[in-house]
């Protein structure tokens, strides 16, 4: 494990080759890790990156560039045996990462994924 701090004090991680953006994000991956081990979820996935506007051209402002949400975590809860009942994306968050930026982003998340759990950790 190797540690680098960032523009928010988190020390950065790298945890069987994967870089983590702090020692909190690092623990919740060995936590998720271990829950899907013992099967109370399933197909974690490592940074999932949603689109939440396409690219397109303006008129008069020119070429504008796509938004994209990437989160920390996703990963699908089964209930009943159904191993897709829902889907969950987290992010690890402090006060210092709960910038402007990622609330306009949460918020058009929630709008275009209602079926999806978001969950900051």
């Amino acid at each position: 494990m190797r540690y680098r701090s960032n523009k928010y004090k988190n020390k950065k991680v790298i945890l069987e080759g994967i870089k983590f953006d702090s020692i909190k994000e690092s623990k919740r991956y060995i936590e998720l890790k271990l829950l899907q081990k013992v099967g109370e979820i399933g197909h974690l996935e490592l940074q999932p990156k949603f689109i939440l506007a396409l690219p397109f051209e303006h008129k008069y402002a020119g070429n504008q560039r796509g938004i994209t949400y990437i989160a920390d975590f996703s990963y699908y809860v089964p209930e009943d045996g159904d191993e897709f009942a829902y889907r969950v994306v987290e992010d690890v968050k402090s006060p210092a990462t709960k910038t402007d930026v990622y609330r306009v982003k949460r918020k058009l998340f929630l709008a275009l994924f209602p079926e999806v759990r978001h969950d900051e950790v």
